[in-house]
C-alpha cells in the first residue's frame, strides 16, 4: 500500500484554495442545521450552486471540456467532506447518471443530463421492497407493457428510497416476467416522480436521517423511461448495485477512497479524535482521563481498530468499516461518561455528541446497500470460494 504524500503543484493548490472558499461560503451553519433537523442529507440551495459554479458537470461529465483531473477530483472530494457538504442524492444521481449515459436512449438523455449538470434534477435508487430483503432480484413490483407497446403501467412499493421528496426521478427495478428466472425478468425504468400515482411518504431513522416508503399505483410510464432491454434489466443495475457495494477495483493511482464507506468513516475519526482529544483534559478533581491505564488501554484498542479498517481495501473495508463504527461507538461514550449521550449541539455534550451520533448511524452504515450478514456471504463465496450459506427452512 502507498503511504506516500502527495506534493500539489501550484495550479492544484489555486483550485483547492477556490474550492475551500466556494464551500465555505455555500455550505453555512443554517444548511448544516438545517439538516440536522430534516435528516435530508441534501440541501437544494447548495446542489444548485453546485451546478451554477459547473462542479456538477466537472464531476460527473466524463468528456466535459473543464472536467477534473484525477487529483482535482480527490481534492475536490476531501473538501467537500471537510465541509461536510449533505451528500446522499447527490450519490446517488451520480451513480444513476453513468447508467443513463449508458442505457438511456438519445431523447431520453436530452431530456436529463443536461438539467443533471445543472442540478435541477436529482435521482433516486428504487431497489429494496418491503419483503425482499437485500436481494433486489427479488422484485415484486410489476410493470406491464401495453398493448401498444409504447408505454407501461407500474404497480408495487419500494422502501428505503432516501430522498425521493427531493428527487425529479426514480431509478427504478420492476418484474416483467414473473415466470422467468428471478435475473432475468427484471426491466429498470427512470421513472419521473411526479406521474400521476406515485405517493411517497416519509420514515425517519434511529440516527435521525429521512428515508422513504413509494407507492406505485397504476403508474403509467412511456417506453420512453425504459433503461436497456425488457427483461434485461440486471445488466442495467450490475455496475451502480456493484459501486454501492463497494466492490470496484482499485485505481492504480491510488487517488480513490480505498473502500466505500470512507465517507461514513470519517464521522468514526473525528469522534475518536475527540474523544482522545477529551482524555487529556482535566477534571474538576485535577485528573484526566488518559491516566487512567484501562481508559488508555481502551481508547488506544478503539484507535487501533479504527486505523486497520480505514485500510481494508474495496468489500473488506465494506464490512471492516460498518462493524468497527458498531463496536467503538459504544465504548467512546463508555469512557467520556453520561454526558455522551447528549446529541451534537446541546448544552453539556461531552463530545458535541460525536459518539452519540456514531452510536445511532453505526447500524444504517451496516445496512446500507445491503446488510453485513450479505457481504460476509460475499466475501465466503466469491473470495474464499466457501459454498453457498444454508439457512434453516422457516417453520
Amino acid at each position: 500500500m502507498d503511504f506516500s504524500h502527495v506534493d500539489l503543484a501550484e495550479d492544484e493548490q489555486k483550485f483547492q484554495h477556490e474550492v475551500r472558499s466556494f464551500l465555505g461560503e455555500i455550505v453555512t451553519e443554517d444548511v448544516l442545521r438545517r439538516d440536522r433537523e430534516t435528516g435530508d442529507n441534501f440541501d437544494e440551495g447548495v446542489h444548485l450552486a453546485l451546478g451554477s459554479a459547473g462542479y456538477l458537470e466537472r464531476e460527473w461529465k466524463a468528456d466535459s471540456e473543464h472536467a477534473f483531473t484525477r487529483v482535482q477530483r480527490r481534492i475536490w472530494e476531501l473538501e467537500k467532506r471537510r465541509a461536510h457538504v449533505p451528500w446522499v442524492t447527490s450519490g446517488t444521481t451520480a451513480m444513476i447518471t453513468k447508467s443513463v449515459e449508458k442505457f438511456g436512449s438519445p431523447e431520453l438523455k436530452a431530456e436529463v443530463l443536461p438539467r443533471v449538470y445543472s442540478g435541477h434534477v436529482r435521482m433516486c435508487l428504487g431497489y429494496t421492497e418491503p419483503e425482499g430483503g437485500s436481494d433486489v432480484a427479488t422484485c415484486k413490483t410489476r410493470a406491464v407493457r401495453e398493448a401498444d407497446g409504447s408505454s407501461w403501467i407500474i404497480n408495487g412499493s419500494k422502501m428505503f428510497t432516501t430522498g425521493a421528496h427531493n428527487c425529479q426521478y426514480v431509478f427504478l427495478i420492476t418484474n416483467t416476467d414473473p415466470d422467468a428466472p428471478k435475473h432475468k425478468s427484471l426491466t429498470m425504468f427512470l421513472v419521473p416522480l411526479d406521474t400521476p400515482g406515485i405517493e411517497i411518504q416519509g420514515i425517519r431513522t434511529v440516527d435521525g436521517d429521512r428515508t422513504n416508503i413509494v407507492y406505485y399505483s397504476d403508474v403509467r410510464i412511456s417506453d420512453h423511461y425504459r433503461l436497456g432491454e425488457v427483461n434485461g434489466g440486471w445488466t442495467v443495475v450490475r455496475e451502480p448495485l456493484n459501486a454501492e457495494h463497494g466492490d470496484v477495483a482499485a485505481a492504480d493511482d491510488g487517488l480513490q477512497d480505498v473502500a466505500i464507506m470512507m465517507h461514513q468513516a470519517m464521522f468514526m475519526a473525528a469522534a475518536v479524535d475527540k474523544a482522545a482529544q477529551k482524555s487529556t483534559v482535566e477534571g474538576l478533581d485535577g485528573h484526566r482521563l488518559i491516566d487512567d491505564g484501562s481508559v488508555a488501554y481502551r481508547l488506544g484498542r478503539s484507535v487501533a481498530r479504527m486505523e486497520a479498517s480505514l485500510s481494508a481495501p474495496s468489500i473488506f473495508g465494506r464490512v471492516a468499516l460498518a462493524q468497527t463504527m458498531r463496536d467503538i461507538s459504544p465504548d467512546l461514550m463508555d469512557l467520556l461518561g453520561a454526558a455522551s449521550a447528549l446529541p451534537v449541539g446541546t448544552d453539556g455534550a461531552a463530545d458535541d455528541g460525536a459518539a452519540e451520533y456514531v452510536y445511532r448511524f453505526a447500524p444504517l452504515v451496516g445496512i446500507y446497500g445491503g446488510t453485513l450478514e450479505v457481504f460476509r456471504n460475499m466475501i465466503a463465496q466469491y473470495v474464499l470460494g466457501l459454498g453457498k450459506p444454508s439457512y434453516p427452512s422457516a417453520r
